[in-house]
Protein backbone atom coordinates (compact mmCIF):
# COMPACT_ATOMS: atom_id res chain seq x y z
CA UNK A 1 0.00 0.00 0.00
CA UNK A 2 2.08 2.83 -1.11
CA UNK A 3 1.72 6.86 0.72
CA UNK A 4 1.79 9.27 -1.99
CA UNK A 5 3.25 12.75 -1.74
CA UNK A 6 -0.05 14.10 -1.06
CA UNK A 7 -0.64 11.46 1.62
CA UNK A 8 2.71 11.62 3.05
CA UNK A 9 2.18 15.57 3.86
CA UNK A 10 -1.54 15.32 5.13
CA UNK A 11 -0.20 13.24 7.70
CA UNK A 12 2.98 14.90 8.71
CA UNK A 13 0.75 17.50 9.13
CA UNK A 14 -1.35 15.85 11.57
CA UNK A 15 1.61 14.92 13.57
CA UNK A 16 3.01 18.12 14.23
CA UNK A 17 -0.22 18.88 16.59
CA UNK A 18 0.74 15.55 18.60
CA UNK A 19 3.87 17.39 20.02
CA UNK A 20 2.04 20.20 21.29
CA UNK A 21 -0.36 19.71 24.11
CA UNK A 22 -3.46 18.55 25.20
CA UNK A 23 -5.32 14.98 25.81
CA UNK A 24 -4.00 13.85 22.23
CA UNK A 25 -0.24 15.21 22.84
CA UNK A 26 -0.47 12.92 26.42
CA UNK A 27 -2.03 10.01 24.68
CA UNK A 28 0.23 10.03 21.70
CA UNK A 29 3.37 10.43 23.82
CA UNK A 30 2.52 8.19 26.17
CA UNK A 31 1.52 5.41 22.83
CA UNK A 32 5.47 6.32 21.83
CA UNK A 33 7.25 5.84 25.44
CA UNK A 34 5.10 2.81 26.04
CA UNK A 35 6.02 0.64 22.85
CA UNK A 36 9.42 2.13 23.62
CA UNK A 37 9.65 0.68 26.88
CA UNK A 38 8.00 -2.65 25.66
CA UNK A 39 10.54 -3.36 23.03
CA UNK A 40 13.47 -2.06 25.04
CA UNK A 41 12.49 -4.04 27.78
CA UNK A 42 11.95 -7.47 25.56
CA UNK A 43 15.50 -7.02 24.02
CA UNK A 44 17.33 -6.44 27.32
CA UNK A 45 15.40 -9.28 29.80
CA UNK A 46 15.31 -11.76 26.49
CA UNK A 47 19.24 -10.82 26.05
CA UNK A 48 19.77 -11.48 29.83
CA UNK A 49 18.02 -14.47 29.58
CA UNK A 50 19.82 -16.04 26.38
CA UNK A 51 22.88 -14.89 27.95
CA UNK A 52 22.20 -16.76 31.54
CA UNK A 53 21.05 -20.10 29.19
CA UNK A 54 24.58 -19.91 27.15
CA UNK A 55 26.40 -19.36 30.12
CA UNK A 56 24.13 -22.58 32.34
CA UNK A 57 24.42 -24.55 28.92
CA UNK A 58 28.86 -23.99 28.61
CA UNK A 59 29.10 -24.21 32.49
CA UNK A 60 27.21 -27.89 31.99
CA UNK A 61 28.52 -29.32 29.05
CA UNK A 62 32.26 -28.12 30.34
CA UNK A 63 31.87 -30.15 33.62
CA UNK A 64 30.11 -33.12 31.36
CA UNK A 65 30.85 -33.59 28.15
CA UNK A 66 28.96 -33.42 24.39
CA UNK A 67 28.21 -36.84 24.36
CA UNK A 68 28.28 -39.53 26.96
CA UNK A 69 28.51 -43.65 26.26
CA UNK A 70 27.84 -46.13 28.55
CA UNK A 71 27.18 -49.75 29.00
CA UNK A 72 24.66 -52.07 29.83
CA UNK A 73 26.91 -53.49 32.55
CA UNK A 74 28.41 -50.59 35.00
CA UNK A 75 32.27 -51.20 33.85
CA UNK A 76 33.68 -52.40 30.86
CA UNK A 77 36.74 -52.25 28.81
CA UNK A 78 37.01 -50.11 26.00
CA UNK A 79 38.39 -51.35 22.97
CA UNK A 80 37.23 -49.20 20.33
CA UNK A 81 39.11 -46.23 18.80
CA UNK A 82 37.54 -42.70 17.65
CA UNK A 83 40.34 -41.18 16.07
CA UNK A 84 38.61 -40.84 12.64
CA UNK A 85 36.44 -38.46 14.07
CA UNK A 86 37.11 -35.39 13.22
CA UNK A 87 34.72 -32.99 15.12
CA UNK A 88 35.97 -34.53 18.49
CA UNK A 89 37.93 -32.36 20.44
CA UNK A 90 39.20 -35.32 23.37
CA UNK A 91 37.50 -38.39 24.88
CA UNK A 92 37.74 -38.56 28.84
CA UNK A 93 36.82 -42.69 29.34
CA UNK A 94 36.10 -41.95 32.85
CA UNK A 95 34.65 -43.78 36.26
CA UNK A 96 31.87 -41.83 38.69
CA UNK A 97 31.39 -43.39 41.93
CA UNK A 98 29.74 -42.25 45.57
CA UNK A 99 31.79 -41.96 48.31
CA UNK A 100 32.66 -40.69 51.65
CA UNK A 101 34.76 -37.95 52.38
CA UNK A 102 36.24 -37.13 55.94
CA UNK A 103 38.55 -34.77 57.11
CA UNK A 104 39.42 -34.15 61.04
CA UNK A 105 36.47 -32.29 61.70
CA UNK A 106 33.74 -33.31 59.39
CA UNK A 107 32.19 -36.27 56.16
CA UNK A 108 30.22 -35.94 53.30
CA UNK A 109 28.42 -38.24 51.30
CA UNK A 110 30.01 -36.76 47.46
CA UNK A 111 30.81 -37.88 43.65
CA UNK A 112 34.32 -38.27 42.81
CA UNK A 113 34.86 -38.61 38.72
CA UNK A 114 37.97 -39.33 37.49
CA UNK A 115 39.49 -37.31 34.64
CA UNK A 116 42.51 -37.76 32.09
CA UNK A 117 45.69 -36.02 33.26
CA UNK A 118 46.07 -35.29 29.75
CA UNK A 119 42.70 -33.21 29.42
CA UNK A 120 42.39 -31.45 32.66
CA UNK A 121 43.51 -28.23 30.72
CA UNK A 122 40.26 -28.30 29.12
CA UNK A 123 38.49 -27.90 32.56
CA UNK A 124 38.74 -24.35 33.15
CA UNK A 125 36.86 -24.14 36.09
CA UNK A 126 40.00 -26.09 37.69
CA UNK A 127 42.23 -23.82 39.04
CA UNK A 128 45.96 -23.72 39.73
CA UNK A 129 46.16 -25.25 36.40
CA UNK A 130 49.91 -24.58 35.64
CA UNK A 131 50.81 -27.37 38.64
CA UNK A 132 51.99 -30.67 37.72
CA UNK A 133 50.66 -32.82 40.43
CA UNK A 134 47.33 -32.09 40.66
CA UNK A 135 45.97 -35.63 39.15
CA UNK A 136 49.14 -37.99 40.79
CA UNK A 137 48.25 -40.90 43.03
CA UNK A 138 46.57 -40.45 46.01
CA UNK A 139 45.16 -36.79 45.27
CA UNK A 140 42.19 -35.24 44.64
CA UNK A 141 40.55 -32.11 43.71
CA UNK A 142 37.93 -30.95 45.61
CA UNK A 143 35.03 -28.28 44.60
CA UNK A 144 35.55 -25.22 46.61
CA UNK A 145 32.04 -25.14 48.92
CA UNK A 146 33.03 -28.96 49.80
CA UNK A 147 36.50 -28.12 51.09
CA UNK A 148 35.26 -25.49 52.52
CA UNK A 149 32.71 -27.56 54.44
CA UNK A 150 35.53 -30.41 55.15
CA UNK A 151 38.08 -27.52 56.48
CA UNK A 152 40.56 -28.21 54.03
CA UNK A 153 43.34 -26.58 51.90
CA UNK A 154 45.43 -27.72 49.17
CA UNK A 155 48.12 -29.84 50.48
CA UNK A 156 45.46 -31.42 53.31
CA UNK A 157 44.67 -34.65 54.12
CA UNK A 158 41.47 -36.68 53.61
CA UNK A 159 40.05 -40.23 53.56
CA UNK A 160 37.85 -41.32 51.06
CA UNK A 161 35.97 -44.70 51.57
CA UNK A 162 34.16 -45.84 48.16
CA UNK A 163 31.46 -48.82 48.09
CA UNK A 164 33.97 -51.50 46.89
CA UNK A 165 34.06 -54.03 50.26
CA UNK A 166 37.36 -56.50 51.39
CA UNK A 167 37.63 -58.96 53.56
CA UNK A 168 38.68 -58.82 57.00
CA UNK A 169 39.17 -61.61 59.97
CA UNK A 170 36.16 -59.39 61.23
CA UNK A 171 33.91 -59.83 57.52
CA UNK A 172 33.99 -57.25 54.99
CA UNK A 173 34.29 -53.67 55.42
CA UNK A 174 34.21 -50.59 52.89
CA UNK A 175 37.49 -50.18 51.44
CA UNK A 176 39.08 -46.54 52.49
CA UNK A 177 42.31 -44.66 51.00
CA UNK A 178 43.62 -41.56 52.31
CA UNK A 179 44.78 -39.01 49.50
CA UNK A 180 45.93 -35.37 49.28
CA UNK A 181 44.00 -32.51 48.27
CA UNK A 182 46.03 -30.82 45.35
CA UNK A 183 43.76 -28.18 44.25
CA UNK A 184 39.90 -26.62 44.24
CA UNK A 185 37.46 -26.21 41.37
CA UNK A 186 34.95 -23.30 41.29
CA UNK A 187 32.22 -24.53 38.90
CA UNK A 188 30.06 -21.37 39.36
CA UNK A 189 27.13 -24.13 40.12
CA UNK A 190 26.63 -24.73 43.76
CA UNK A 191 25.47 -28.53 44.09
CA UNK A 192 28.25 -29.37 42.13
CA UNK A 193 30.73 -27.46 44.11
CA UNK A 194 29.37 -29.02 47.38
CA UNK A 195 29.41 -32.42 45.95
CA UNK A 196 32.13 -33.18 43.29
CA UNK A 197 35.48 -33.97 43.48
CA UNK A 198 37.92 -35.10 40.87
CA UNK A 199 40.85 -37.43 40.26
CA UNK A 200 42.76 -39.27 38.22
CA UNK A 201 40.90 -42.76 36.37
CA UNK A 202 44.15 -45.02 38.36
CA UNK A 203 42.89 -44.02 41.81
CA UNK A 204 39.25 -44.49 41.02
CA UNK A 205 40.26 -48.15 39.85
CA UNK A 206 42.25 -48.65 42.83
CA UNK A 207 39.47 -47.44 45.08
CA UNK A 208 36.89 -49.87 43.37
CA UNK A 209 39.51 -52.71 42.93
CA UNK A 210 39.27 -52.37 39.14
CA UNK A 211 41.75 -53.48 36.55
CA UNK A 212 41.10 -51.27 32.84
CA UNK A 213 37.67 -51.10 33.28
CA UNK A 214 35.17 -48.11 32.71
CA UNK A 215 31.90 -46.84 33.54
CA UNK A 216 31.61 -43.60 30.91
CA UNK A 217 33.30 -42.47 27.50
CA UNK A 218 32.80 -38.70 27.74
CA UNK A 219 33.10 -36.75 24.78
CA UNK A 220 33.89 -33.23 23.95
CA UNK A 221 33.43 -32.00 20.92
CA UNK A 222 34.61 -28.80 19.14
CA UNK A 223 31.56 -27.62 18.14
CA UNK A 224 28.41 -28.02 20.19
CA UNK A 225 26.40 -27.82 16.47
CA UNK A 226 28.34 -31.25 15.59
CA UNK A 227 26.39 -32.99 18.14
CA UNK A 228 23.82 -34.88 15.97
CA UNK A 229 26.64 -35.84 13.52
CA UNK A 230 28.98 -37.54 15.99
CA UNK A 231 26.23 -39.32 17.71
CA UNK A 232 24.94 -40.78 14.35
CA UNK A 233 28.82 -41.55 13.82
CA UNK A 234 29.02 -43.53 17.09
CA UNK A 235 25.66 -45.29 17.13
CA UNK A 236 27.16 -47.41 13.71
CA UNK A 237 30.33 -48.32 16.15
CA UNK A 238 28.55 -48.93 19.24
CA UNK A 239 26.16 -52.09 19.02
CA UNK A 240 22.82 -52.56 21.36
CA UNK A 241 25.27 -52.98 24.23
CA UNK A 242 25.71 -49.51 24.66
CA UNK A 243 23.70 -46.22 25.18
CA UNK A 244 24.46 -43.18 23.53
CA UNK A 245 23.38 -40.24 24.82
CA UNK A 246 23.61 -36.19 24.18
CA UNK A 247 24.05 -33.58 26.42
CA UNK A 248 19.98 -32.45 25.55
CA UNK A 249 18.91 -36.09 26.22
CA UNK A 250 20.21 -36.03 29.67
CA UNK A 251 19.04 -32.46 30.92
CA UNK A 252 15.98 -32.67 28.56
CA UNK A 253 13.36 -31.37 31.49
CA UNK A 254 15.63 -28.81 32.87
CA UNK A 255 15.88 -27.33 28.88
CA UNK A 256 12.58 -27.81 28.14
CA UNK A 257 11.89 -25.43 31.82
CA UNK A 258 14.02 -22.61 30.37
CA UNK A 259 12.97 -22.46 26.99
CA UNK A 260 9.02 -22.39 28.81
CA UNK A 261 10.51 -20.01 30.98
CA UNK A 262 11.92 -17.96 28.35
CA UNK A 263 8.70 -18.04 26.12
CA UNK A 264 6.40 -16.96 28.85
CA UNK A 265 8.69 -13.93 29.75
CA UNK A 266 8.43 -13.37 25.80
CA UNK A 267 4.77 -13.29 26.27
CA UNK A 268 4.40 -11.31 29.63
CA UNK A 269 6.78 -8.25 28.04
CA UNK A 270 4.59 -7.95 25.07
CA UNK A 271 1.92 -6.80 27.02
CA UNK A 272 3.44 -3.55 27.22
CA UNK A 273 3.44 -3.25 23.51
CA UNK A 274 0.25 -4.29 23.46
CA UNK A 275 -1.74 -1.82 25.98
CA UNK A 276 0.92 0.48 24.62
CA UNK A 277 -1.11 -0.30 21.04
CA UNK A 278 -4.65 0.72 22.92
CA UNK A 279 -3.61 4.42 23.25
CA UNK A 280 -2.21 4.37 19.52
CA UNK A 281 -5.87 3.59 18.92
CA UNK A 282 -7.33 6.10 21.58
CA UNK A 283 -5.35 8.43 20.21
CA UNK A 284 -6.43 8.14 16.56
CA UNK A 285 -10.01 8.13 17.38
CA UNK A 286 -9.28 11.49 19.15
CA UNK A 287 -7.52 12.70 16.11
CA UNK A 288 -10.00 11.45 13.87
CA UNK A 289 -12.78 13.62 15.93
CA UNK A 290 -10.69 16.56 15.96
CA UNK A 291 -9.98 16.50 11.99
CA UNK A 292 -13.60 15.51 11.29
CA UNK A 293 -14.05 18.81 9.15
CA UNK A 294 -10.71 18.50 7.57
CA UNK A 295 -11.51 15.17 6.68
CA UNK A 296 -14.81 16.40 5.33
CA UNK A 297 -13.18 18.85 2.83
CA UNK A 298 -10.51 16.01 1.96
CA UNK A 299 -13.23 14.15 0.34
CA UNK A 300 -15.02 17.09 -1.06
CA UNK A 301 -12.07 17.75 -3.05
CA UNK A 302 -11.67 14.48 -4.30
CA UNK A 303 -9.87 12.33 -1.88
CA UNK A 304 -11.25 8.91 -1.71
CA UNK A 305 -11.85 6.70 1.27
CA UNK A 306 -8.39 5.11 0.65
CA UNK A 307 -6.46 8.00 0.62
CA UNK A 308 -8.08 8.88 3.65
CA UNK A 309 -7.60 5.17 5.12
CA UNK A 310 -3.82 5.30 4.26
CA UNK A 311 -3.50 8.67 5.88
CA UNK A 312 -4.37 8.01 9.35
CA UNK A 313 -2.55 4.59 8.57
CA UNK A 314 0.14 6.33 8.29
CA UNK A 315 -0.21 8.54 11.35
CA UNK A 316 -0.42 5.43 13.64
CA UNK A 317 2.11 4.27 12.12
CA UNK A 318 4.90 6.52 12.04
CA UNK A 319 4.62 6.11 16.42
CA UNK A 320 4.68 2.67 16.42
CA UNK A 321 7.43 2.62 14.26
CA UNK A 322 9.89 5.21 16.12
CA UNK A 323 8.68 3.73 19.28
CA UNK A 324 9.76 0.39 18.17
CA UNK A 325 13.17 1.80 16.47
CA UNK A 326 13.90 4.29 19.14
CA UNK A 327 13.47 1.25 22.05
CA UNK A 328 15.14 -0.77 19.67
CA UNK A 329 18.13 1.32 20.25
CA UNK A 330 17.86 1.99 23.72
CA UNK A 331 17.82 -1.57 24.54
CA UNK A 332 20.55 -2.51 22.48
CA UNK A 333 22.89 0.15 23.72
CA UNK A 334 21.36 -0.69 27.45
CA UNK A 335 22.56 -4.32 27.20
CA UNK A 336 25.89 -3.29 25.56
CA UNK A 337 26.76 -1.41 28.68
CA UNK A 338 24.69 -3.71 31.27
CA UNK A 339 27.31 -4.22 33.42
CA UNK A 340 28.73 -0.57 33.49
CA UNK A 341 24.87 0.75 34.51
CA UNK A 342 24.90 -1.91 37.37
CA UNK A 343 27.94 -0.80 38.43
CA UNK A 344 26.94 2.68 38.65
CA UNK A 345 23.41 1.79 40.15
CA UNK A 346 25.21 0.21 42.72
CA UNK A 347 28.02 2.84 43.52
CA UNK A 348 25.16 5.32 43.53
CA UNK A 349 22.55 4.00 45.68
CA UNK A 350 24.40 1.93 47.67
CA UNK A 351 23.12 -1.52 45.88
CA UNK A 352 24.61 -5.00 45.14
CA UNK A 353 22.60 -5.78 42.20
CA UNK A 354 23.59 -9.08 40.57
CA UNK A 355 26.43 -9.87 43.87
CA UNK A 356 29.30 -11.94 42.04
CA UNK A 357 29.87 -13.75 45.30
CA UNK A 358 26.36 -15.65 44.57
CA UNK A 359 26.34 -16.39 41.05
CA UNK A 360 29.94 -16.74 40.84
CA UNK A 361 30.03 -14.46 37.70
CA UNK A 362 32.11 -11.32 36.94
CA UNK A 363 29.96 -9.67 34.97
CA UNK A 364 26.00 -9.95 34.22
CA UNK A 365 26.05 -12.46 30.83
CA UNK A 366 24.39 -10.96 27.95
CA UNK A 367 23.76 -12.36 24.71
CA UNK A 368 22.27 -10.05 21.43
CA UNK A 369 20.35 -12.98 18.98
CA UNK A 370 19.88 -10.97 15.97
CA UNK A 371 17.06 -12.94 14.59
CA UNK A 372 15.69 -12.15 17.89
CA UNK A 373 15.45 -8.62 18.20
CA UNK A 374 13.98 -8.69 14.41
CA UNK A 375 11.06 -10.99 15.64
CA UNK A 376 10.71 -8.19 18.42
CA UNK A 377 10.85 -5.73 16.13
CA UNK A 378 8.03 -6.93 13.69
CA UNK A 379 5.95 -8.32 16.40
CA UNK A 380 6.16 -4.19 17.73
CA UNK A 381 5.50 -2.95 14.39
CA UNK A 382 2.33 -5.27 13.67
CA UNK A 383 1.10 -4.77 16.47
CA UNK A 384 1.50 -1.07 15.77
CA UNK A 385 -0.63 -1.63 12.68
CA UNK A 386 -3.17 -3.89 13.32
CA UNK A 387 -4.04 -0.86 16.23
CA UNK A 388 -4.21 1.43 13.92
CA UNK A 389 -6.33 -0.44 11.28
CA UNK A 390 -10.11 0.27 12.83
CA UNK A 391 -9.71 3.75 13.49
CA UNK A 392 -7.93 5.13 10.28
CA UNK A 393 -11.23 2.61 8.64
CA UNK A 394 -13.63 4.92 10.76
CA UNK A 395 -12.05 8.21 9.31
CA UNK A 396 -12.09 6.39 5.96
CA UNK A 397 -16.24 6.35 6.52
CA UNK A 398 -16.95 9.77 8.07
CA UNK A 399 -19.88 11.08 6.37
CA UNK A 400 -19.15 14.31 4.87
CA UNK A 401 -22.82 15.52 4.51
CA UNK A 402 -23.74 16.47 7.90
CA UNK A 403 -20.25 17.48 8.92
CA UNK A 404 -20.35 20.24 6.17
CA UNK A 405 -23.87 21.56 7.20
CA UNK A 406 -22.74 22.45 10.70
CA UNK A 407 -19.86 24.49 9.35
Amino acid sequence: MPFNYFERFIAFRYLVPLRKGGLLSVISWLSFIGICIGVATLIIVMSVMNGFHDELKKRIIGFNGHIYIKNIEPYFENDKSLSEIKEILFIDRNISIQALISSANKSNGIVIKSINDENIKFYEFVDNLNNDNLLTANSIILGEELAFSLGVLPGDEIKVTSSSMISTPLGQIPRSHKMTVSATFSSGMSEYDKNFAFTSLANVQKLLSLNDEISTIEIHLKDINDVEKVKSDLLKIYNDDYLVKDWIDLNSSFWEVLATERELMFFVLSLIIIIAAFNIVTSLFILVQNKNREIAVLKTIGSSDSSILRIFLLVGTFIGFSGTIIGSILGILFTINIDTIRNLLNSTFNLNLFPSEFYYLDKMPTSIDLTQIILIIFFSLIISIIATVYPAYKASKTEIRGILNNV
